[in-house]
């Protein structure tokens, strides 16, 4: 059995989640709730579960401050939430999972699983720290790391080091400006969205890149981008006035 907490606080939002785990995740034992984040804090100190369910909107204290406050982050999270634009996209960014209220039965299993399975490969959440660095360092961009989850590992790559991301099927090819490759089990679309406020143009279907690291735009043979590193990345017809525009 699994430990979970869960923290919300609406009371009817809470009982959902919990008549929800007994019918389609029976494996997780809810052990406390709470509908407020201090009592929140308290349960987790008290109890120290191994999955924490957080609601991030609440009056006082949110779910982030809750986290921030904690001198230890052991347990898993999965944030239950439909708000906080920045917040959100600090959770994609580290690769955690989040559901969307009403909450869908497949996408809670399927949340339960992964973090199920996180738990009992490490002892310390390093993409639950990720998300307090980004939040603590909210303006400073050049500090922040992107989590790019494998069937292997979780690597934090800093997005400054990154020169520029192909695509295949539902992977994600990672060129770094120091030469090294990483391959992360998600598909291009997603990282271009997460990472269009850090410099980055989806110049192709199939290539996202770093425009801090463009050399040249070569015009011939049909147009392509020539990188720092020497590599040549095609720029799709439907995209050369968009990136016209940028690098102007």
């Amino acid at each position: 059995m699994t430990s979970a907490i869960i923290i919300d606080d609406e009371a009817n939002n809470i009982s959902n989640l919990q008549s929800l785990l007994q019918q389609h995740c029976p494996q997780v034992q809810v052990v406390a709730t709470a509908t407020a984040a201090d009592d929140g804090e308290l349960k987790i100190q008290q109890y120290r579960p191994e999955l924490v369910f957080l609601d991030i909107q609440m009056p006082g204290k949110s779910g982030f401050d809750l986290l921030q406050s904690l001198k230890q982050r052991s347990f898993e999270v999965i944030f239950v939430t439909a708000y906080d634009q920045y917040g959100i996209q600090a959770v994609k960014f580290s690769a955690i999972d989040y559901l969307l209220k009403p909450i869908n039965v497949e996408e809670l299993k399927s949340a339960v699983w992964k973090a199920i399975a996180r738990s009992t490969e490490k002892k310390q959440n390093h993409q639950l720290e990720n998300l307090i660095h980004l939040l603590q360092q909210k303006q400073e961009k050049t500090l922040h790391r992107i989590a790019l989850p494998s069937a292997r590992e979780t690597r934090f790559i800093e997005t400054e080091k990154i020169l520029r991301c192909e695509s295949s099927n539902n992977y994600t090819s990672f060129f770094l400006i120091d030469g090294e490759k990483i391959v992360a089990s998600r598909p291009i679309f997603e990282y271009e969205e997460l990472l269009k406020e850090y410099g980055f143009f989806r110049c192709h279907q199939s290539h996202l890149i770093n425009t801090r690291y463009i050399k040249s735009w070569v015009k011939e043979e049909g147009g392509y981008l020539l990188m720092e590193d020497g590599s040549q990345v095609p720029v799709s017809r439907y995209r050369k006035e968009a990136l016209r525009a940028l690098l102007k």
